[in-house]
C-alpha cells in the first residue's frame, strides 16, 4: 500500500461505526478516519461508535501507520449537556484523537477558550458555502471548513483561495437538503437530523400534487426527495487542481465491506494521481466494478459541474442497487418441500412448507462464488428476490441460481453485495490483513563496538519523520562461521508483528564479524519498540496532558458566560446599542414574514408592527412597482453561495437591520454595521452559542423551532439583545438545492416563467398529509411542515422569560389567512400585556417541540 505526500493529493477521510471499519479503512488506505466517540454528540449516534478503551486502540493503530483521527462532535448542544461535551472532547484528545468536527458554535466557542492547542474542523452541518464564511471560520481558530455538499469545483477552487483547509464530499449518500437546516425528521417524529437521529423521510415514498390534490408525478418516480449516492472518483484530477485538502467518503452506518470497498478504489485512484500514471482502461473498470458492488443508488456527480436536475434523482427506488451484471434467460419450478421448524408443544415437531425454484441468468459482467445477487421483475419490483452466485463465472456464462419461486424471463440481475469484499474486509477486522509502515533500517556491527539497529520512517507522518536506534551485545570475531550482509538483512527485516515493514537496508559491517541470531532479533525488538514509542510520543497522554486546562462545571462556565458578556454589552455600547435586561425590554413587537406587500397591508392592519420579507419577495414587489406600508426588514436565504452575492448582499444596509440565514450575511452584516437578526435556521440551542454569535454580530435572535418551552426561555432569559419567536405558521422543514417539481417531468429551465412554481403543490405523505412545496426564483425548493404550528398559548411565558418579537410566518398565505394569522398573535400579545392568559391553540394546529423535546 503506498504511502502520499500530503501535499500531493487530498487526503482520504474514511468513515467508520466502530473498530471492524476501522481496522478495514487502515487496511484500503484511509489517510484520515472519522468516528464517533460515544452515543451522544455525533450525528450518528445510531452507529456502533467508540468506547474510551477501543477509541485509544484504535488511535494507535491509526498513528503507527501515519493516519489521524478525527472525532465527531457535529451535533447542536444543549445549555446542561456543554460540560459533559467538553469532557468527552478533552477526554478524546487525551487519547489519541487528532481533531474533533463541531457543528455547534457554541461547542467551538468554548474548545477554542479553554484548549487552543487542539484542532477545529467546521462541519458541514454548519451550513458554510462560501468563501467569506470560511475566512471567518480560520479566523475564529478552525484549522480546516467542511463545504456544504452542493458546491460546484469552480467554487471549491474559489474558496481554497481563502487560505483555509478545505474538505468535501466525495462519496456516499447525498442528503435532499442542505445540512445542517433540515427540520423534516423532527418534525415528523422529534428525531432530529441536528442531534445524530436522523430518521431520513427523504427517503420515503411521496406524490406531489397540485392545488387541487391531483397527482403530478411522473409515472415511477415516486420517491422525489431521494438523491442517487455521490462519486467523484473520475473527478480527483479537478478536485486537486481546485485545491481541496479532504476528500470524505460518507458512510458511518455502514458494513466494514462497505468500507473497504470505496476506500481501496479511491486510494488506487489517489496513488496514481500522486504519482502522474495514467488510470488503464482495466484499472478504471476494476475500481468502478469495486464501487458499484458496494452499497449505492446509483451515483452522480451533478454538484460538481453547478447542476441539480433529474440525473441526480433516484426516483425509482432508495435501497442499494448494487451492479447490473445479467439477465433471467430460463426459470423452473422445483416444487415444494416441508422441512421441519423445531419442536412444538407436547415436543411434537412443527414443519413448513418451502418453495424451490430455479433461475438461469446470463451473465454481462463476471460473478464471485458468494457474491449476493438481486432478481427484480421490471413489471412488479416490489417481488424481488436475492440468491447467491454457486461459482465464479465470467461475462458470457450462464449461470443456475436457486431461488425460492421462478422469476420471469428477462429481470434483471445485479450483484448487491460482493463475497470477496465482505472476506477482505473480515481479515482486515481480523488483523490478518493490514497494512505496516514502511522503515529504512540500518545496521552496525563493528568488531569491538555495540550492535547497532536504527529505523527511519521512510513515509510522511503528520508529525514529521521519526527515528529510533537500539544497541546491544559488543560484536566479536566469529569462532566459526563469518556473518554476512546478507544474514543480517534477513534477519533484522524479520520485523514479526510489528507495525513496520523493511524497504531499504545500510548494513556497516566489519568482514569475520560473528554474533547468535537470537541476540540479533532482540536488538531488532527492541528498535521497533524504541520506534513505536516515538512515533506515538506526541499524542500520548503523557504529553498533550501538560499544561491542558481543565473541563469547567455548569457554575464555572456560568462565570465565565458572564464575564463575557461583559465584553459583548461593551461592543454593543460603542456600536451605540445598549444591552436590554429582560424585566427592562420592550412590550413586545408583532411580526409577520410575507410574501407580497398586499399581504403585508392586510398584516398591518390586523395588528403587525414590524415586518419581513424574503429577496425573492422584495424583487418581484420592485418588478411590478408594488409598494410596502412600511419597510419590511430583509429575511436572507439559508444559503449564500458565491453566485448569491450580487442578489442577496446589497441588502445588507448600515445601520439597518437584516434577517441572517447562514453566518457568511453575519460576517457581511457585522462589516458593514447592519444589525444581523440570526434566523432559526442557524440553530441557537446553549448560551455559549448565543454569546459567540452575539459576539460575531448578531443583534436579535429568532430561536430555533427544535427547543422546548423551557430551553426558549432560559436561552431568552441569557440574551443581550432581542429575541424572538415565531409562534404561528408553517414550519420550513428542507431548503434543497435541487427543484422538487422537477419529479413532474415538466422543467422548462426558467423558474421565473415556470407556471408549475406559481401552483400551490405538495408532498402528499403515505397517511395523506400534505407538505406543501415552493420553489424559489433560484430554483431552490423549500418544503413545510404538513401541519400549522400554533405556539400562541404559551406567549405569556416566553414574554415572562424575555421574548419580544413573536412572528406569524405567512409565507403560504393569502391575505384573508394572513390576517387572521397575525390577529391572532396580536390578540395573544394584548392578552398577556393585561395579565390574561392567550386563547386555546387553534384547531389542527400543533404546539411544535414546545413539549416534545428532540432527542
Amino acid at each position: 500500500m503506498a504511502f502520499r505526500d500530503t501535499h500531493d493529493v487530498p487526503e482520504l477521510l474514511a468513515p467508520v461505526g466502530g473498530p471492524e471499519p476501522f481496522r478495514a479503512a487502515l487496511a484500503a488506505g484511509a489517510d484520515a478516519i472519522f468516528c464517533g466517540l460515544g452515543s451522544d454528540f455525533n450525528a450518528r449516534r445510531g452507529a456502533g461508535n467508540f468506547t474510551y478503551e477501543t477509541f485509544a486502540e484504535a488511535c494507535r493503530e491509526a498513528h503507527l501507520l501515519g493516519a489521524r483521527v478525527y472525532v465527531t462532535q457535529n451535533v447542536v448542544i444543549k445549555g446542561d449537556e456543554m460540560p459533559r461535551a467538553l469532557a468527552l472532547l478533552r477526554k478524546a484528545w487525551l487519547l489519541g484523537a487528532d481533531a474533533f468536527i463541531i457543528q455547534d458554535w457554541g461547542l467551538l466557542a468554548e474548545t477554542r477558550r479553554l484548549w487552543p492547542e487542539i484542532e477545529c474542523h467546521i462541519s458541514t452541518q454548519a451550513n458554510v458555502h462560501d468563501a467569506r464564511a470560511t475566512r471567518w471560520c480560520g479566523e475564529l481558530g478552525a484549522e480546516r471548513v467542511t463545504l456544504s455538499r452542493e458546491l460546484s469545483v469552480a467554487e471549491i477552487e474559489r474558496i481554497a483561495r481563502e487560505g483555509v483547509e478545505l474538505e468535501s464530499f466525495g462519496h456516499g449518500a447525498l442528503c435532499f437538503c442542505y445540512s445542517g437546516v433540515c427540520m423534516m425528521s423532527s418534525l415528523s417524529g422529534g428525531r432530529s437530523a441536528n442531534r445524530g437521529l436522523c430518521a431520513q423521510p427523504c427517503r420515503l415514498p411521496y406524490e406531489l400534487v397540485d392545488g387541487d390534490g391531483n397527482v403530478i408525478s411522473a409515472p415511477g418516480a415516486g420517491r422525489p426527495l431521494c438523491p442517487k449516492d455521490f462519486r467523484t472518483l473520475d473527478d480527483l484530477p479537478r478536485l486537486t487542481a481546485a485545491g481541496l485538502g479532504s476528500l470524505k467518503v460518507e458512510g458511518r452506518m455502514k458494513a466494514p465491506d462497505y468500507v473497504y470497498s470505496v476506500i481501496s478504489a479511491y486510494r488506487a485512484q489517489l496513488d496514481d494521481l500522486a504519482a502522474g500514471r495514467e488510470v488503464t482502461d482495466a484499472d478504471e473498470a476494476a475500481r468502478s466494478r469495486t464501487l458499484a458492488r458496494a452499497f449505492n443508488r446509483d451515483f452522480t456527480n451533478s454538484y460538481l459541474d453547478g447542476r441539480s436536475d433529474n440525473d441526480m434523482m433516484s426516483y425509482e427506488r432508495s435501497n442499494n442497487r448494487g451492479e447490473l451484471v445479467g439477465t433471467v434467460v430460463a426459470t423452473r419450478d422445483l416444487g415444494s418441500t416441508k422441512v421441519r421448524r423445531g419442536g412444538g408443544s407436547g415436543g411434537r415437531d412443527r414443519f413448513r412448507t418451502v418453495t424451490m425454484a430455479e433461475v438461469d441468468v446470463r451473465l454481462d459482467a463476471p460473478v464471485g462464488a458468494g457474491d449476493l445477487l438481486e432478481v427484480r421483475p421490471q413489471d412488479d419490483p416490489s417481488q424481488f428476490l436475492t440468491t447467491r452466485a454457486e461459482a465464479d463465472a465470467a461475462a458470457g456464462d450462464v449461470i443456475c441460481c436457486k431461488t425460492a419461486r421462478p422469476m420471469p424471463r428477462g429481470c434483471p440481475v445485479r450483484v448487491i453485495r460482493s463475497k470477496r469484499a465482505m472476506d477482505e474486509a473480515a481479515r482486515a477486522a481480523s488483523g490478518e490483513k493490514r497494512r505496516r509502515l514502511p522503515v529504512r533500517v540500518a545496521v552496525t556491527a563493528r568488531l569491538g563496538r555495540p550492535f547497532a539497529v536504527t529505523l527511519t520512517t521512510a513515509a510522511p507522518l503528520p508529525q514529521g519523520a521519526a527515528s529510533a536506534c537500539a544497541e546491544g551485545f559488543v560484536v566479536e570475531p566469529a569462532r566459526t562461521r563469518a556473518v554476512t550482509r546478507e544474514d543480517l538483512v534477513e534477519h533484522v527485516g524479520r520485523m514479526g508483528t510489528s507495525p513496520f515493514e523493511p524497504v531499504a537496508f545500510d548494513v556497516d559491517m566489519d568482514e569475520g564479524a560473528g554474533m547468535g541470531f537470537s541476540a540479533v532479533h532482540k536488538v531488532r525488538a527492541q528498535a521497533c519498540d524504541l520506534l513505536e514509542k516515538a512515533i506515538l510520543a506526541p499524542t500520548s497522554e503523557t504529553v498533550r496532558k501538560r499544561g491542558l486546562a481543565g473541563v469547567p462545571d455548569a457554575a464555572e462556565l456560568a462565570e465565565e458566560l458572564d464575564r463575557a458578556r461583559v465584553r459583548v454589552r461593551e461592543a454593543l455600547a460603542r456600536e451605540g446599542l445598549a444591552s436590554v435586561a429582560p424585566d427592562a425590554r420592550p412590550a413586545g413587537e408583532v411580526c409577520a414574514l410575507v410574501p407580497t406587500p398586499e399581504v403585508a397591508r392586510a398584516a398591518v392592519a390586523a395588528g403587525a408592527t414590524r415586518l419581513y420579507a424574503t429577496p425573492d419577495a422584495l424583487a418581484q414587489a420592485r418588478d411590478r412597482g408594488a409598494a410596502w406600508p412600511q419597510e419590511p426588514v430583509p429575511w436572507l436565504d439559508e444559503v449564500c453561495r458565491e453566485v448569491d452575492h450580487d442578489r442577496l448582499d446589497p441588502l445588507v444596509e448600515a445601520g439597518r437591520p437584516c434577517g441572517v440565514g447562514n453566518v457568511s450575511h453575519l460576517v457581511l452584516a457585522r462589516e458593514r454595521g447592519a444589525h444581523a437578526e440570526v434566523r432559526p435556521c442557524i440553530p441557537v440551542h446553549n448560551p455559549s452559542c448565543l454569546l459567540a454569535l452575539e459576539e460575531a454580530g448578531a443583534r436579535g435572535v429568532w430561536l430555533s423551532p427544535e427547543l422546548t418551552l423551557a430551553e426558549a426561555c432560559e436561552l431568552a432569559g441569557a440574551s443581550d439583545v432581542p429575541v424572538g419567536l415565531v409562534v404561528s405558521g408553517r414550519t420550513r422543514a428542507m431548503t434543497s438545492e435541487h427543484c422538487v417539481l422537477q419529479v413532474a417531468n415538466r422543467c422548462i429551465h426558467d423558474c421565473a416563467r415556470c407556471r408549475l412554481r406559481q401552483e400551490r403543490c405538495a408532498l402528499r405523505t403515505r397517511d395523506g398529509s400534505l407538505m406543501p412545496v415552493r420553489t424559489d426564483l433560484e430554483g431552490r425548493s423549500h418544503i413545510y411542515a404538513a401541519h400549522p404550528l400554533d405556539a400562541t398559548p404559551q406567549m405569556g411565558e416566553l414574554f415572562s422569560a424575555g421574548v419580544t418579537r413573536f412572528m406569524a410566518d405567512c409565507t403560504l398565505l393569502g391575505e384573508a389567512e394572513a390576517a387572521a394569522q397575525v390577529a391572532r398573535v396580536a390578540a395573544a400579545l394584548a392578552a398577556v400585556r393585561a395579565g390574561r392568559r392567550p386563547a386555546p391553540r387553534a384547531k389542527d394546529a400543533t404546539s411544535g417541540h414546545l413539549f416534545a423535546g428532540i432527542e
